[in-house]
């Protein structure tokens, strides 16, 4: 990769359970410090051993904004940094991933949020009139008007593209960046990527049928309109201003967004303290066990290296 000086980190975890390989775009501690450390640390569930609490029906704040929806919300408080999930395409704030990230920042004592999209889950709003930019809107509103403090933003698939806009608009606000198998400019390069005959006919009804195996209906239905806004929010043709420690994993097996996309939003940012984690057998929603494992040790990694340099 032109540009960026690759330094090869040869991350061998014992047991060799993991599968994950990192390249690191910058000097700083290894992975396998993290890795090693005591298993308490881990979430008090996983997939499959989740007590049926976490799935119940629970109680949403919601912020109220002028003129624009409400967004559902949950807040639970604590030290800083805290953490903010961003869900992905149409994902709520009840994922898998979500509510791992929760818990574990529990077990630390750390502040967390979860939040539904405008137009998706819980919130208010018209899903066919959402648009890259108004989610943006919507992810600054929240730190903006509920958290407090510095914050880590942990974004999964879109998520992680809304997670660099909203450090590039919060610079002083966002001190770290974690995306999972981050889908930066990733629409709009899908939708550029089709045949020129299919694109006309999708400008011509006006709606997209994306097949996706993660839809019960096997299929999304994007609007054309969606599509265009969308390339005004694109990132990965110049350097990202993003000065941050960021963290990107991502999933050989990610059949919807490739992970050389990670590699060249890695490129890209401007940030010297970036890292690429690469897992050889997960899919694009990472949500296995290992999977969550990594992400809360990375997590973890992130608050421990923050407080040393806040000390």
């Amino acid at each position: 990769m032109a540009g960026v000086g690759l330094v090869a980190l040869a991350a061998r975890v014992a047991g060799r359970s993991w599968g994950w390989s990192a390249v690191g775009f910058g000097l700083h501690q290894s992975f396998s410090a993290l890795l090693a450390r005591n298993s308490e640390r881990a979430p008090r569930w996983l997939p499959g051993q989740c007590p049926k609490a976490c799935r119940q029906k629970t109680s949403y704040s919601f912020l109220n904004r002028p003129n624009l929806p409400k967004l559902a919300y949950k807040n639970l408080k604590g030290k800083s940094p805290g953490i903010i999930y961003i869900p992905g395409y149409l994902s709520d704030m009840n994922g898998t991933k979500a509510l791992a990230i929760e818990e574990f920042c529990k077990s630390l004592g750390h502040a967390c949020i979860r939040f539904d999209y405008s137009g998706v889950g819980n919130s208010g709003g018209n899903l066919e009139e959402c648009t890259v930019g108004k989610w943006r809107k919507d992810i600054l509103s929240i730190i903006d008007d509920v958290a407090v403090g510095p914050q880590i933003l942990v974004g999964s698939s879109l998520g992680g593209w809304l997670m660099l806009h909203a450090a590039i608009a919060r610079p002083e606000r966002v001190v770290a960046l974690l995306g999972v198998a981050t889908a930066a400019d990733g629409l709009v390069t899908k939708f550029n990527q089709l045949p020129i005959e299919v694109k006309k006919e999708v400008e011509m009804k006006g709606v997209w049928t994306m097949p996706s195996k993660y839809h019960e209906d096997g299929f999304y239905h994007i609007q054309y309109s969606f599509i265009k806004e969308a390339e005004h929010h694109c990132l990965l043709h110049s350097p990202i201003p993003v000065n941050c420690p960021v963290r990107l994993l991502h999933g050989m097996k990610d059949d919807i967004v490739p992970w050389h996309t990670s590699m060249q939003v890695a490129d890209q940012v401007v940030s010297a303290d970036v890292d690429v984690i690469l897992r050889k057998n997960s899919d694009h929603r990472m949500k296995e066990k290992a999977d969550i494992q990594l992400l809360v040790y990375t997590i973890d990694d992130l608050i421990d290296k923050l407080s040393t340099i806040v000390n």
